[in-house]
């Protein structure tokens, strides 16, 4: 008779997703064994196989997870039937809250994606072109004639330039945090500098 799963199967097989994320991040997927994932995990190796066949199935279930939740961001934004540029505020806002949350899934997924298998690769790749192309597509009907000069693209990747690079370098214990930063990144995208506005969290201390 097979072995029957146990109540916490699919908390216990969570964790061990979890830390292959924050390790593969950290350290790169390539510099991460299953024996360091076991260690991480304070389980052995027998244990660790039982709920994952191998390292490979990890990182293809991370960062097609994450792209797959990028997706479900957009159709839950698209879906509000908002005008061009709250909609942009909005998709803004909700991708930098994502990748707060998860900041290793989006670490992988930038740097390891290139160790997919093609058939797996090219499948995450193409929800991430689905994701930028709601992105152009919401740029252009705010702004016709930018799409019209072939620019809703271009300018999609530089927002993405100011949003997926964030985790690199907003710290989770600094002063601002990534809600503070949201609305900064769509005031700069959509007005230019003149347009940002600080945080109102921020208190500025009058000159003695």
């Amino acid at each position: 008779m097979a072995r029957g799963r146990s109540a916490d199967y699919d908390l216990n097989r969570e964790t061990i997703v979890r830390t292959a994320t924050r390790l593969f991040a950290q350290q790169g997927y390539p510099g991460t064994s299953m024996s360091d994932l076991a260690r991480a995990c304070g389980i052995s190796k027998p244990l660790l196989y039982h709920y994952v066949s191998d390292k490979y199935q990890l990182l293809r279930e991370i960062t097609e997870g994450h792209v797959t939740r990028l997706e479900m961001l957009v159709g839950e934004v698209q879906a509000q039937k908002l005008a061009p540029a709250p909609r942009l505020r909005e998709l803004i806002r909700r991708f930098v809250h994502e990748y707060a949350q998860a900041r290793h899934d989006h670490g992988v997924l930038t740097q390891d994606v290139k160790f997919l298998e093609t058939r797996d690769r090219n499948r995450v790749l193409r929800k991430e072109r689905a994701v930028v192309s709601a992105f152009a597509a919401t740029i252009a009907e705010a702004r016709p004639d930018l799409a019209t000069a072939a620019l809703d693209k271009p300018l999609t990747m530089l927002l993405f330039g100011m949003i997926n690079w964030m985790f690199t370098w907003l710290r989770p214990d600094g002063t601002l945090g990534h809600d503070d930063m949201a609305p900064i990144v769509a005031d700069l995208f959509l007005g230019g500098l003149g347009a940002v506005q600080p945080p109102v969290t921020l208190s500025v201390e009058a000159p003695n």
